[in-house]
């Protein structure tokens, strides 16, 4: 890095903190692009997080990279929307545009040193830490509501939602009476359904049975 002497370095979706050593080469900053509207969701897997969390709203944000992960200050940032069906594949693609749009608007200031930099005030934020497949263990005694952010926020590619029978891709909140039935998993014919812990009831769109 010494050698090569770069202007800037950017990071893109990198999963590993590059180290003080390597970013104080570069003589106009070093700047990461952030999946989430910081300082809210600084961490990993801020996408997930948004949707499991039940946010309508979150967005990228460009931001100065320093010893600490997503603290640096703020370059720029893009809001999308987060629909009540959409998974997190939807809400990826919109962030990649938003992504562009805030390179092509902060690059010319970047590369003329004249960045103006916005405070970035870690207190009125949140930090999440990484997620694993065993995350999106369905618990039917939530809500219908959070069963659904779930299930949004890891339908395939990511790993998935599921419980001990079944493997749940796309979910639907209706306003279906739940009829006596206790919480969980039934079937009625071809479809299936889910009482939760709320008394609501799921449809359970895309399910595929465990063997």
């Amino acid at each position: 890095m010494a050698q090569a002497k770069p202007d800037l370095i950017f990071s893109f979706y990198y999963r590993s903190m590059l180290p003080m050593s390597v970013l104080r080469h570069a003589r106009l900053g070093a700047f990461n692009m952030h999946g989430s509207l910081l300082p809210k969701y600084r961490g990993r897997a801020p996408l997930n997080w948004a949707i499991v969390k039940g946010e309508r709203e979150t967005g990228v944000t460009l931001h100065e990279m320093v010893e600490k992960p997503d603290a640096g200050r703020i370059v720029d940032q893009e809001a999308v929307p987060i629909g009540p069906d959409d998974t997190a594949v939807h809400v990826f693609h919109r962030m990649t545009a938003a992504a562009q749009t805030v390179l092509k608007r902060s690059l010319p200031a970047l590369v003329a040193g004249t960045v103006k930099y916005r405070a970035h005030d870690l207190s009125r934020g949140s930090y999440y830490d990484r997620r694993r497949p065993e995350d999106g263990r369905i618990d039917w005694s939530k809500s219908a509501q959070e069963i659904h952010d779930l299930v949004r926020a890891v339908a395939p590619p990511f790993p998935g939602a599921f419980d001990e029978k079944l493997e749940v891709h796309r979910t639907q909140v209706t306003q279906r009476a739940a009829g006596g039935r206790s919480i969980g998993p039934y079937r009625e014919g071809d479809e299936w359904f889910a009482v939760c812990g709320d008394g609501k009831v799921l449809r359970l769109l895309e399910v595929r049975e465990k063997t």
